[in-house]
């Protein structure tokens, strides 16, 4: 008798790229300042082989205004985080995740004036 092939899920935690506590706590954290100025609607992460990728959304089903990236392969390069528009152009990148996102806080600073 043949044994069952395994159920294709998933690929396991330790091959995909992720943001850690607190990188997320960071990422979050102007998240919240964003939908309490009335910017930001909604967000998604995806956790892939070789990024992890936070979207954030105007509105929810939308393509995302903003995409945070950490991508560990050009931490010895550009950096490993970067913040990318709606147009797919590379606003900020660096090797400092609260450095980069120093451009989207420029904009809510904007927003409240």
């Amino acid at each position: 008798m043949n044994a069952p092939t395994p159920f294709p899920g998933p690929a396991p935690q330790h091959d995909r790229v992720a943001f850690d506590r607190q990188e997320l706590g960071t990422i979050l954290g102007l998240y919240g300042r964003m939908v309490a100025a009335g910017e930001w609607r909604d967000y998604g992460m995806s956790f892939l082989k070789d990024v992890a990728v936070f979207s954030v959304f105007r509105r929810t089903a939308e393509h995302p205004i903003y995409r945070i990236e950490k991508r560990p392969k050009l931490r010895g390069k550009q950096g490993m985080y970067s913040v990318i528009g709606m147009d797919g152009q590379i606003l900020k990148r660096g090797g400092d995740l609260r450095a980069v996102l120093r451009i989207l806080d420029r904009k809510l600073i904007r927003a409240v004036e």
